[in-house]
């Protein structure tokens, strides 16, 4: 992979906090600290987009309908016969 070089303006503040975590010993340079932030970045943005997609499917999905708990404990009662013959009733 190709690299650029590019050129940022930091606060004093900032540039003492990269400093700071550099000298903690998670990174070797400034620009192993910067490459980190922006994979960060990016997984955050993945996950937000993947959290929003979930969201507009649910919100898509239609109005939801009354749960039959009888039902759903006779369903569980079934599948937990499937792996184990001694499962007590629910």
């Amino acid at each position: 992979m190709s690299t650029v070089r590019k050129t940022i303006t930091l606060t004093g503040q900032q540039s003492e906090w990269v400093k700071s975590r550099i000298a903690e010993g998670g990174f070797t340079n400034d620009s192993e600290y910067i490459r980190d932030l922006i994979r960060r970045d990016q997984e955050r943005l993945r996950h937000m987009e993947a959290l929003q997609a979930a969201i507009t499917e649910g919100l898509n999905s239609g109005t939801a309908s009354a749960l039959d708990m009888d039902a759903i404990k006779r369903k569980a009662r079934q599948e937990a016969a499937r792996y184990d013959t001694n499962t007590p009733d629910l």
